[in-house]
């Protein structure tokens, strides 16, 4: 099992907070999967506005989860690091799905999974899940460029 700390996700991704999405990853085949960890808590900026009296993760933020997710491994595989001077671009999302709200307590798992690579651009199936249970899933695709 390959095992990703938050320094070491700080150095692969240029995110810092409150746009930092990924706490830690669990395990990791480069070229081939990852899986990441999200622990949601109530003192996210972003509860304050959605939903004060019912705070629920807006779901482009779950996406955007999912999109770091494959940006490190993108970066895992590629052997790049943030300061290499790059950066990955999120560059489209297709078959969209949500499926359970993401709410304070909640703890989301991702895994991403390489579909294909076709000329610097790479294609992700991901789903985030919540207690086993799906939250979101989607197809991603990232590139990275100096």
């Amino acid at each position: 099992m390959s095992q990703v700390d938050i320094n070491q996700i700080k150095e692969l991704l240029p995110h810092r907070y409150p746009f930092l999405l990924i706490d830690r990853v669990v395990d990791y085949t480069m070229d081939e999967s990852l899986t990441a960890i999200k622990n949601i808590t109530v003192n996210e900026p972003f509860f304050q506005g959605h939903f004060p009296h019912q705070p629920i993760m807006p779901g482009v933020l779950i996406l955007e989860a999912m999109a770091q997710a494959c940006g490190v491994l993108c970066s895992l595989s590629l052997g790049k690091s943030f300061g290499g001077g790059g950066v990955y671009y999120f560059v489209g999302i297709d078959n969209a799905r949500f499926k359970k709200p993401a709410t304070p307590g909640d703890q989301l798992v991702i895994k991403a999974s390489v579909a294909r690579k076709i000329r610097g651009i790479w294609k992700f199936d991901a789903t985030a899940y919540i207690d086993d249970e799906v939250c979101c899933q989607a197809s991603l695709m990232c590139t990275y460029k100096e």
